[in-house]
């Protein structure tokens, strides 16, 4: 893949299925780094890189969610369409689970096959979690962010630092605000939905309504820890991962 859009940290030496992830917010593509590497060497792990960080901050960071679906759907439509013989499925943690979903949707109207598979990470359905996070300030968004937890928590002390991650927080607070959920038709791909067993921004029984979202087959995979819960068990993650797919992949 050579679209901006997307970014791989391992290189697949086989025809294993092609992992599309999506970060949380304010999240960039190597949230993914180390989670590529523990997962098998055959399968293609692309992270997708949003506009508005890291190599891609000079862009303007969109502040609406399905026009970001509908600008990685494309790209991603056009990069699966060149490499038909390889399956796919989609990884998407916290804000990256309703964009992933979203993408599923909106590949699911054209020519390509459903993936293999959809994970949804540390967020109930589209649904849950309708707080108005686009009338956040910033001393808002930085104490959710907080409250969250996770790896990004050293930057919040560094001005330099956070003066280059607000701008991207801003706009995914703006998008996640302001997503309504209208209703439609079930997903044909099978859905794993997976959880910290202590997160702040959902519970277990939230994990449970993607149910209602695939006509496919259903798992929930519950981890102990928050919102974050993935980096403290990336093993755990890639075995849930590589189960979910290989399993999938003999079924067919």
């Amino acid at each position: 893949m050579n679209s901006t859009w997307f970014r791989r940290f391992t290189t697949a030496s086989g025809d294993g299925p092609r992992l599309v992830c999506f970060p949380h917010a304010g999240g960039s593509a190597t949230a993914f780094k180390d989670l590529a590497h523990r997962l098998p060497a055959t399968f293609d792990v692309v992270a997708v890189q949003y506009p508005g960080r890291q190599d891609r901050y000079a862009e303007t960071p969109y502040t609406a969610l399905l026009p970001l679906v509908e600008a990685v759907a494309g790209e991603l439509a056009r990069e699966l369409a060149a490499d038909p013989g390889r399956p796919y499925a989609l990884f998407g943690h916290s804000m990256g689970a309703l964009v992933a979903f979203e993408t599923a949707r909106l590949l699911a109207r054209g020519e390509l096959p459903d993936p293999q598979r959809l994970f949804l990470s540390g967020r109930g359905g589209p649904e849950t979690d309708s707080l108005p996070y686009h009338l956040y300030d910033d001393t808002d968004v930085l104490a959710d962010v907080r409250r969250l937890g996770g790896t990004d928590q050293a930057m919040l002390a560094d001005p330099d630092l956070l003066e280059l991650v607000l701008p991207a927080l801003r706009a995914d607070y703006q998008a996640l605000g302001t997503y309504h959920w209208c209703g439609g038709e079930p997903l044909a791909a099978p859905v794993t939905a997976l959880t910290g067993d202590n997160d702040p921004m959902m519970t277990v029984e939230d994990a449970h309504t993607w149910r209602a979202h695939t006509t496919g087959d259903f798992a929930v995979k519950v981890f102990s820890g928050g919102h974050f819960y993935l980096f403290d068990h990336l093993e755990g993650v890639a075995a849930a991962v590589t189960e979910g797919l290989l399993s999938e992949a003999a079924v067919s």
